[in-house]
């Protein structure tokens, strides 16, 4: 963990560029970021557009050294390409599923890579379920798959709450990108991690239960 490849490298310059651009340039942020109530009107664009745009460079720095970190684990199993469909698979369902949970609110805005860096992440648990992660407030090594877990659940959680100024749901989409995208590409995955995969899908299953039941 934790190299840089070319593809790496262009995808964090192209949102270092593109949130720079926004920080100095009010009209630029509000023309791309995401808001329903502009993407009803017919500017889908800006559900892959928010995704390259941050609110502060703490959100910038914190989004591509997650993506830093897990990048090479993914391109190392996949190849750059297939990388990249992670990576744009996720962005876009993270977006779409911001979209459904806040389809009524014309206000909300969001922005950041996070739905797509999310997507990266589950898909490097899923590859190597067994690598250790550390969390800065918790020195001792974590299991990926504990990780990945928790974090889906407190996702629900914070989605319910509302806690934060936070795009729980984008999040949530992003992991299911990564989740899906990566199944689809290493499909000998249910022959090897079938646990494993049944396990991470629980949280999943527990979002859309709890939504239909109108609890979220």
């Amino acid at each position: 963990m934790g190299s840089l490849t070319l593809v790496t490298i262009v995808i964090i310059a192209a949102n270092v560029l593109i949130s720079y651009k926004g920080f100095n340039d009010y009209g630029f942020f509000e023309r791309y970021k995401f808001n329903v109530g502009s993407i009803r009107r017919g500017e889908q664009f800006r559900m892959f557009s928010s995704g390259f745009l941050h609110a502060d460079t703490a959100h910038l720095f914190m989004n591509m050294l997650t993506l830093y970190f897990f990048a090479d684990v993914v391109i190392n199993w996949v190849g750059e390409l297939n990388f990249i469909v992670i990576y744009m698979v996720s962005l876009l369902l993270g977006s779409l599923l911001s979209l459904y949970f806040h389809q009524n609110e014309y206000q909300y805005s969001a922005v950041g890579a996070s739905g797509a860096v999310t997507g990266i992440l589950y898909a490097a648990i899923l590859l190597q379920p067994g690598m250790s992660l550390y969390l800065f407030f918790i020195p001792i090594p974590i299991p990926a798959y504990v990780f990945g877990i928790g974090y889906l659940l407190y996702s629900i959680y914070g989605m319910k709450n509302r806690i934060g100024n936070i795009g729980h749901d984008a999040h949530f989409g992003g992991a299911i990108g990564g989740l899906v995208v990566t199944l689809i590409l290493v499909p000998s995955l249910f022959q090897t991690d079938l646990l494993m995969i049944g396990l991470l899908m629980v949280p999943i299953i527990v979002l859309f239960v709890m939504h239909k039941m109108g609890k979220i």
